[in-house]
């Protein structure tokens, strides 16, 4: 356990962002699987935008989430080709 009060605070601080971060990611994964899944515009722009969340509150890396979209897009793109 910490001894110092910085030590504490920053324990605090590791917890919260640690379970903002579950929640983000648990549902980042839905949303990615439900993407890939039904292939519908709707569920892929919804991920999308969750994505960029995700990388933007530094939750995932930016690369990450480039590589993320861009499969996402190419859904779109099939999708859009099929229908």
């Amino acid at each position: 356990m910490p001894v110092t009060k910085t030590a504490k605070r920053a324990l605090r601080s590791s917890k919260r962002k640690e379970s903002l971060n579950k929640i983000r990611m648990s549902k980042l994964e839905i949303s990615i699987k439900s993407a890939k899944k039904t292939k519908i515009k709707k569920n892929i722009e919804k991920a999308i935008s969750l994505v960029d969340r995700a990388s933007k509150e530094k939750t995932i890396h930016k690369n990450k989430a480039s590589r993320i979209k861009s499969q996402l897009s190419k859904l779109y793109s099939l999708s859009k080709v099929s229908k």
